[in-house]
């Protein structure tokens, strides 16, 4: 098995593409209030938060399985394609993976939506194992933002 490597993985939901974009968009404010277990806060070191050239950092909740702070730098977004990139600058993520980039794409089907993650990482070492457990982090709260998207819109 070699150090680098891409996971991927797509998720549907119920949710409309513009409404899940938009929730992407404000999470920041929406994901340490919706989500406390998951996150606890989210503040913005640079920019506005969604450009690129913007860094978050991200305090983590209980939720986290794997890391307790990121941060994050926005690469690149694509507003017409619903499509973000980002990788990782800072915390203990670093400790395990020299790099990692991350993709998200919200992508609307028959009035939900489907989203595609990717990771794109070198492991620091051998022993380190492919960062399943962030995908499946990710895939948890793509449900968990459409869960609440739904129940804020009384479907």
């Amino acid at each position: 098995m070699g150090l680098s490597g891409i996971l991927h993985v797509e998720v549907e939901v119920k949710s409309p593409a513009e409404k899940f974009w938009l929730a992407l968009g404000d999470g920041v404010n929406l994901f340490p209030k919706a989500f406390p277990k998951d996150y606890k806060t989210i503040q913005i070191l640079a920019g506005d938060g969604n450009a690129p050239g913007s860094i978050r950092l991200i305090t983590y909740g209980e939720g986290s399985p794997l890391v307790k702070i990121s941060a994050e730098r926005i690469e690149a977004v694509d507003l017409e394609k619903k499509s973000m990139m980002y990788s990782i600058i800072g915390g203990e993520m670093l400790e395990y993976y020299k790099t990692f980039k991350g993709t998200i794409t919200v992508t609307p089907k028959d009035g939900g939506s489907i989203l595609k993650w990717s990771g794109e990482f070198e492991k620091t070492g051998h022993e380190v194992a492919d960062p399943h457990v962030i995908k499946d982090f990710a895939v948890k709260n793509f449900k968990e933002i459409d869960e609440y998207l739904l129940k804020q819109s009384g479907v």
